[in-house]
């Protein structure tokens, strides 16, 4: 065997170098100490809050060419300290999965294709038929006379990668439109 291979054996360099635990350079291999990390490249990180639960825990998200190339537990965060539980920590495919849906489906009653819709067609029709269910099935009294004010025929679940803010505008808009079937994903 050639002297210079073995001296580069992974014991050999550790007695060499003086590292004798081999917790340092010596068992580090050339491929290994050229690796950079993905956030190395990146042209800025923002701050931003996990989308998955009400816990909150902060982010840095990393983008470069205006693309999100990772996500990382921020660790100025009181709440998470640098932590991300295993769906905040692939919260990065959430926005750059290829099966992500970005223009709005619809399926007409009965149709057996989803064909695109403009945005505003759907806001709408979603306008449209949540009033005409809200004054469909609407409830002032009960039989005894008392007062209700509600909807049995609207009911809302926000999702668990709605933040906080949007889940708590969600249950006021629903609260307001008179259902009382609101729940939330992310506590169920």
């Amino acid at each position: 065997m050639v002297g210079g291979k073995f001296l580069e054996w992974p014991v050999i360099r550790q007695f060499r170098s003086g590292d004798v635990l081999g917790r340092g350079p010596a068992v580090t291999s050339p491929h290994t100490r050229a690796i950079e990390p993905r956030t190395s490249t990146a042209d800025r990180v923002v701050q931003s809050v996990c989308p998955y639960c009400a816990v909150g825990c902060g982010q840095r998200v990393y983008v470069k060419d205006e693309k999100v190339v990772q996500i990382e537990g921020d660790i100025d965060s009181p709440i998470s300290r640098g932590r991300l539980c295993p769906k905040g920590a692939a919260s990065e495919q959430l926005v750059n999965s290829p099966g992500r849906q970005t223009k709005v489906l619809y399926r007409a009653p009965r149709a057996t294709e989803w064909k695109h819709l403009d945005l505003y067609t759907a806001i709408d029709m979603i306008a449209d038929r949540f009033v005409q269910s809200r004054r469909n099935t609407w409830q002032d009294h009960d039989e005894q006379g008392r007062l209700l004010r509600r909807t049995m025929g609207i009911a809302a679940l926000g999702g668990a990668t709605l933040d906080n803010e949007e889940n708590y505008v969600i249950k006021k808009l629903f609260t307001a439109a008179g259902a009382i079937q609101i729940e939330n994903q992310a506590r169920i």
